[in-house]
């Protein structure tokens, strides 16, 4: 199984950035599958992910901004952020459980 990550880049505070991340040899809709974020020096931080039963989970700090969203065609997950705030500048990766995990994207919230 492989996961491909991509969408990050610079974004100015406010702004909004949609991650992408396809899925190789395995299924997005099958299990549990989402986004994690690490910044130097701090622990990693799941984010939003699907639960194995379908139910969508949000961390507290990203509820009411960040969506998680998925595509069984193209066997992509989502990771759609509003609102961003310098706090939610990190390196994002995905995971489809229960250990496999994408490359991280790289996501910068500044001025």
């Amino acid at each position: 199984v492989q996961l491909q990550a991509s969408g990050g880049g610079l974004v100015q505070p406010g702004g909004s950035l949609t991650l992408s991340c396809v899925v190789f040899g395995g299924f997005v809709d099958r299990g549990a599958v989402g986004w994690y974020r690490q910044t130097p020096g701090k622990q990693r931080e799941l984010v939003a992910w699907f639960t194995s039963g379908g139910s969508t989970m949000y961390g507290d700090s990203v509820k009411g901004r960040f969506t998680i969203s998925r595509d069984s065609i193209k066997n992509t997950v989502y990771l759609q952020m509003n609102g961003l705030e310098p706090e939610d500048t990190a390196v994002y990766s995905c995971r489809l459980w229960p250990n496999n995990w994408g490359q991280g994207t790289l996501v910068t919230v500044s001025s």
